[in-house]
């Protein structure tokens, strides 16, 4: 009765795991991510935001002018996991291009790689 039990619920359960813990995790092209917020038709095309600028080192570790730590992708999101920027969370819009979420919400500061 119990083996019963237990097959009948794994569906259920696999119903009820968190979409951001079904992606595989993966990584992201190494490289300089320059940040910056959209400038306006007046002046510069971007502003950068140094401080908030990041390089991809290796396949799960980052670094920035804050220090370094590790990074995670599940998806379309990229998750800093350790080292001064821990929690910080970017969409990937594309190869290359990332967007910083806050509040759970893609925001306006933009972050493009540069290179290697």
């Amino acid at each position: 009765m119990n083996r019963l039990f237990l097959v009948a619920a794994l569906p259920a359960l696999a119903l009820a795991m968190p979409a951001a813990g079904q992606g595989q995790p993966d990584t992201i092209e190494r490289g300089t991510y320059v940040c910056e917020l959209p400038g306006d038709a007046a002046g510069a095309v971007g502003i950068e935001q140094p401080q908030e600028s990041f390089s991809i080192r290796s396949a799960s570790r980052y670094s920035s002018v804050q220090g370094g730590g590790t990074y995670l992708r599940r998806g379309d999101r990229l998750t800093m996991t350790s080292g001064p920027r821990n929690g910080d969370s970017y969409q990937i819009v594309s190869r290359g291009f990332l967007r910083k979420i806050v509040n759970g919400q893609p925001s306006r500061l933009r972050c493009v790689r540069q290179g290697e």
